[in-house]
């Protein structure tokens, strides 16, 4: 028995920042690589400010939280699935301190319908100036 494996790239979703897809659909799975807030062909990061060297000078985790969720969306239909097929979610947090409750306030209006699996670690960074990054899993219809 052969499973379908196909590699999903989106054109709406932020580019990836390395050797890497946006997904893999595997049988009818589709599993996303980790996803942050970044938006398509822009430089600057929704909900982040950054100083003339780059640095973090302040950061909104809500606004952060809604372009990934954007970005997910995108490359769930682009796929041919939807965000109600999302079934496991991990969330990776650079302060869970600091972002947690805003969060998780956030991640209650676009998930409580769906009541995915859920899993949220504190990292200490990301491999580009944001505080929020997502990996789901989910399926086709």
């Amino acid at each position: 028995m052969s499973v379908v494996k196909r590699k999903i790239v989106s054109e709406r979703a932020a580019e990836p920042v390395g050797a890497y897809p946006h997904a893999w659909q595997v049988g009818s799975l589709l599993f996303l690589s980790g996803i942050g807030p970044r938006e398509r062909g822009r430089p600057t990061i929704p909900g982040v400010q950054l100083d003339a060297a780059g640095q973090v000078v302040a950061y909104d985790i809500v606004e952060e939280a809604k372009a990934v969720f954007r970005n997910i969306r995108f490359i769930l239909e682009d796929a041919g699935s939807r965000w109600e097929n999302i079934i496991d979610v991990t969330v990776f947090l650079t302060s869970i301190a600091r972002d947690f409750h805003a969060f998780n306030a956030v991640y209650r209006e676009y998930f409580a319908a769906i009541e995915p699996c859920r899993t949220t670690v504190e990292v200490n960074r990301l491999p580009t100036p944001i505080h929020v990054e997502l990996k789901v899993i989910a399926t086709l219809e």
